[in-house]
């Protein structure tokens, strides 16, 4: 790594030595996941209305995925506080999961507020292991802002793959890093061990595109938007869909 990567590592490290003290001695974790859903509620509204056109477009795509029942099976993963249902079309039954039960409650509200959906189950589990939902029975996989949080996205991939059926689809909104060489990338890397803790294990330096590519769905579609909300080190987001 650049030594100046490092230095400025080290600079950031002592402006939040409490934080990285708590996180050593085994205190912030517990303290993280309770509050990081009311932060990730207030976050999500200014990112939808920023994003409502985009993720209406996105989403629209899966009336197409009906079978005759007119039901679509789907599984958000990193469901968070349900920030996407009001953009899913009438007739998905929601399974929701994510490894903070802290979420619950907020999906509880976005439930309310969207009775045109099904819910099924909240599942806590984390992505890399989904062994609660059984192979090809999903019709649609979602993940917003995920990826970039997950210990292995291998991992989670290849369970995805497994959980959607033949022709299932694969639906993504996923921040990702700044072009490697800029000065926007070498601040991503000085901040990112500082920024895990704070961002409930987000990585800001994940390539997303290179796992997806890689992870032979029978066809990728991605497009590169500028993020949402600027004042945050998160770079570009690719959105798009992959087909099982």
């Amino acid at each position: 790594m650049d030594p100046l990567v490092r230095l400025l590592q080290l600079l950031v490290f002592l402006l939040a030595f409490p934080l990285h003290l708590m996180a050593l001695l085994g205190f912030w974790e517990p303290l993280c996941k309770t509050y990081f859903p009311y932060l990730m509620a207030m976050l999500t509204v200014r990112s939808n209305r920023v994003m409502e056109s985009k993720k209406r477009e996105l989403f629209s795509q899966i009336n197409r995925l009906a079978g005759t029942s007119g039901k679509v099976a789907l599984l958000e993963l990193g469901c968070g506080t349900g920030a996407n249902f009001q953009f899913y079309p009438t007739g998905c039954k929601i399974t929701c999961l994510d490894p903070n039960p802290h979420f619950e409650k907020f999906l509880t509200k976005s439930m309310a507020e969207n009775r045109h959906l099904e819910y099924e189950q909240f599942v806590v589990a984390f992505g890399e292991d989904m062994r609660q939902l059984a192979n090809g029975s999903m019709d649609v996989v979602v993940s917003t802002l995920v990826l970039c949080s997950v210990q292995n996205p291998k991992r989670v991939l290849k369970e995805v793959q497994r959980v959607l059926r033949p022709g299932g689809v694969f639906f993504f909104w996923e921040h990702v890093a700044e072009p490697r060489g800029s000065w926007a990338f070498l601040w991503q890397q000085v901040l990112e061990p500082t920024w895990r803790h704070i961002g409930d294990g987000c990585h800001l330096t994940r390539e997303t595109w290179r796992d997806l590519e890689n992870a032979r769905f029978s066809e990728l579609h991605v497009e590169r938007q500028p993020p949402p909300i600027k004042w945050l080190p998160v770079g570009p987001h690719i959105m798009g869909k992959a087909v099982k």
